[in-house]
């Protein structure tokens, strides 16, 4: 039978949390195990006031008891994150470091990491992030991240070396597609946005970043792809020439395309209404601004719905008999027989019409140099037809007929 007065023998552990400053406990360490000697803590002691006033003074005023105060623990700070990262928070290391290094020396070290770090991206967005290294619009920064831990550090150091490289695999693959750094630099777009589109690219055998044409010609050619195939996917290839160390990245970005093609590969969704006018993929994808392909692009398509329109023919009576058929909602004709001539005046009649639908046609498809021409020409025509073509005392059509053949393309 035990006795319930006996303490248990279970040992209690005790955990205690060190609030030190990673400086202080390495500084203890190493003259506890003889690796600092008396020399070198009278040389910290030395050094610490100088690089205080140097610090109070860099980011403010030596004259100041709170800058020198915040100097002090920025100097005590700056030294902890060198130690501490380079060790890797072996107190042995850091003392070691400190024997064979001047104090100064660290804090130096540790605000040149910070300064590197502050530098690094913060964005994939390549009209987002300064180039030319550290500058002295910067200290504000560089005056905070001095007093945070070696984690907030490696914490953001693990995000913008993300960012970093989304970043240079964008450029490789942008140079490998025939562009340069500094093209990329002036679309001012997501290098995310760069990768989608280079492995689309790829997915096709295709070798240069398009324009915007270019880029629809992609969209519908992956389309056709799909439909041959008759799948809801297709296969987006890494490139096999893509260096080691962006592959993780860039596959990261390739599956999100993969989330992306059942609406990319979409036939029934224009292109331009799916990648310029849908929010969720407005700047997800890629093409060179290039405003005078888009326009010469413009002028070929609607040139050729112009002359499709108008079978070649240029003259006035042809013309005004296409303008007819469109405002009275009819296939783009333009000739009229007897008969089509009196079932069009009939409908007009019956139905009405709408001489405000051909000025906008003329806008969007003739030919730019001719189209006031053109403008004037109906609002003339409209003037005189109004009254002869929808009169209520022309039951034979005699009139409208007559008009008909005189401003008209009539046969027979």
């Amino acid at each position: 039978m035990s006795d319930s007065s006996t303490p248990s023998a279970a040992p209690q552990t005790v955990a205690l949390f060190d609030a030190r400053p990673f400086f202080e406990k390495a500084l203890v360490y190493g003259l506890q195990h003889g690796v600092i000697g008396q020399a070198k803590l009278d040389a910290i002691q030395t050094d610490a006031p100088k690089g205080m006033v140097q610090i109070a003074r860099y980011f403010g005023s030596e004259f100041l008891r709170p800058e020198l105060e915040k100097a002090k623990d920025r100097i005590v700070n700056l030294v902890s994150l060198n130690l501490e990262h380079s060790s890797g928070g072996d107190l042995r290391k850091a003392a070691e470091a400190l024997r064979d290094h001047s104090f100064m020396s660290r804090s130096k070290a540790a605000s040149d990491m910070l300064k590197a770090l502050i530098a690094m991206p913060q964005s994939s967005h390549f009209g987002m992030n300064e180039q030319g290294g550290f500058r002295d619009d910067h200290i504000p920064q560089l005056a905070k991240w001095s007093l945070r831990s070696l984690a907030d550090y490696q914490a953001e150091l693990g995000k913008r070396r993300q960012v970093a490289q989304v970043i240079d695999a964008a450029l490789w693959l942008a140079d490998y597609l025939g562009m340069d750094a500094d093209d990329l630099e002036d679309a001012g777009r997501d290098a995310e946005a760069v990768i989608r589109t280079a492995l689309l690219l790829l997915a096709l055998k295709q070798t240069q970043l398009p324009d915007w044409v270019a880029f629809q010609k992609v969209i519908a050619a992956l389309r056709k792809k799909a439909a041959a195939s008759k799948s809801a996917s297709i296969a987006i290839p890494m490139p096999k020439e893509l260096p080691g160390e962006f592959r993780t990245v860039v596959d990261g970005v390739r599956k999100s395309i993969l989330a992306d093609l059942p609406k990319i590969l979409d036939s029934s969704l224009p292109a331009r209404k799916l990648f310029d006018q849908t929010p969720a993929f407005m700047g997800r994808y890629f093409w060179v601004e290039d405003a005078l392909s888009e326009v010469d692009d413009f002028d070929r398509a609607a040139s050729n719905a112009w002359n499709k329109a108008t079978g070649g023919h240029s003259d006035d009576s042809s013309l005004l008999t296409l303008f007819l058929h469109i405002a009275a909602g009819n296939a783009h004709k333009t000739l009229l027989t007897p008969k089509t001539a009196a079932t069009l005046v009939r409908k007009i009649r019956k139905s009405g019409w709408q001489p405000e639908l051909v000025a906008p046609y003329i806008l969007g498809n003739a030919p730019e140099q001719h189209q006031s021409g053109y403008l004037e020409m109906w609002e003339a025509f409209m003037d005189e037809a109004q009254g002869r073509l929808l009169s209520d005392h022309d039951d034979r059509l005699y009139d409208a007929l007559a008009l008909l053949r005189q401003e008209c393309n009539l046969s027979g």
